[in-house]
């Protein structure tokens, strides 16, 4: 099986790998918190070579409103706390399943039959998986 160029070819940007105690994972987690939503969990990605990110952050949410309020209030909090803004986003149009990517960490905000059905978690199973309440 060949590599996907598009995952393979992509830079991390930062020299400094994160570590699960790196304010910008805390922040999203907070932010997700914050808008209530579910089922939040983050993969350690960082000793899988394939990974494309060093931290997934995988939460639940019932309804596109609250998807779209979770999104929204993620962004928004890392920009103001770090200045920093996202690499990329997707989802938007659908908001079954949206993706906010930062280089480093890759949140995923998800209804729960999407994530039923992708099951990253399963996917990125090698990885040392850590839940929040």
């Amino acid at each position: 099986m060949e590599p996907i160029t598009a995952l393979t070819s992509r830079k991390k940007t930062s020299v400094v790998r994160l570590n699960s105690n790196s304010r910008i994972l805390k922040l999203i987690v907070r932010a997700i918190q914050e808008k209530k939503g579910e089922k939040i969990v983050s993969l350690d990605l960082r000793k899988i070579p394939e990974a494309v990110s060093d931290y997934f952050i995988i939460c639940e949410a019932t309804s596109t409103t609250q998807i779209r309020a979770i999104a929204d209030f993620v962004e928004e909090t890392i920009k103001k706390q770090t200045g920093e803004i996202p690499y990329h986003h997707e989802g938007y149009e659908t908001m079954h399943w949206i993706l906010i990517d930062y280089i480093n960490i890759v949140v995923h905000i998800m209804q729960p039959d999407a994530r039923k059905f992708y099951k990253l978690e399963e996917m990125w199973s090698d990885a040392a998986l850590q839940e929040y309440n």
